[in-house]
């Protein structure tokens, strides 16, 4: 456990008592800056899970040896993330962890679940349209050609994530609305057949509309990560194009660059 300072010890919530912090006081990093992280990877890892309580201020302040103005900081930082939730008469709590997405052709809900995010999905809609000229040009067939498009809200743990929006050829597979709700797009693709082998991906930024936020449960002008996506197939036709968007204060990609020698 963490020093003290010869504090006295008092009651802390059970899931964060078992926490072991080290907190570097030679360092030059901010020692709210390292409870911050150290509270953050707790959380990532599954060690500070959905519904766990931090206990107050007071209490982690003296287990740690810490100023109150040093761990109310560190805490802001993860309410601002979105990562924890102060409740009056309760204390704060955790809420759900950051999705870090590394940047692959995979689909997400594969992601999700291998995280154990617990992910669920809700087709809003599944049809055929004409293709509009930006879809064509991504598919490569005819402006007007018949294409189905899926848009989906995925979440985790109960909480909104995203809003996927797909297009594909018409004529690639069927697509039941109630296998999408108990799967990803990119399982039924491969059940289907489908051998994705490669994709380009776009990501940016923007903030939310109205209508934007009220489904991914945001303040409307919250910052979103936007993602661009076309995949091909092994023979190199491609089989998918997506746009979507991502809460920033739920979801990040995570990547590893490389010296090009």
């Amino acid at each position: 456990m963490a020093k003290t300072g010869g504090h006295s010890r008092t009651a802390t919530a059970p899931a964060l008592d078992a926490l072991d912090f080290a907190l570097d006081r030679g360092s030059p990093v901010p020692l709210y800056y390292q409870l911050a992280q150290q509270l953050e990877a707790a959380i990532e890892h599954g060690a500070l899970a959905p519904g766990n309580l931090l206990g107050n201020e007071i209490d982690l302040s003296v287990r740690l040896g810490l100023s109150r103005p040093t761990v109310r900081q560190a805490i802001q930082t993860l309410v601002d993330k979105g990562l924890l939730v102060r409740r009056r008469g309760v204390g704060t709590q955790v809420v759900h962890s950051q999705v870090k997405r590394g940047l692959e052709l995979s689909s997400l809900y594969d992601d999700l679940e291998a995280a154990g995010q617990g992910p669920t999905t809700q087709v809003v809609r599944n049809e055929h349209v004409p293709a509009a000229a930006d879809v064509a040009a991504a598919l490569g067939v005819a402006e007007g050609a018949d294409v189905v498009v899926l848009e989906r809200l995925r979440a985790t743990h109960g909480q909104p994530v995203a809003i996927l929006c797909n297009y594909l050829p018409a004529t690639l597979l069927e697509l039941d609305t109630a296998r999408l709700e108990s799967t990803g797009l990119y399982r039924l693709m491969r059940s289907a057949g489908v051998t994705l082998h490669s994709a380009h991906q776009t990501i940016g930024a923007r903030c939310a509309t109205a209508e934007e936020a009220a489904r991914l449960d945001e303040r409307e002008g919250a910052a979103l990560l936007t993602m661009q996506r076309t995949a091909y197939d092994d023979t190199g036709r491609p089989v998918e194009y997506g746009t979507h968007i991502y809460r920033a204060s739920r979801y990040a990609f995570d990547f590893q660059l490389l010296v090009r020698p």
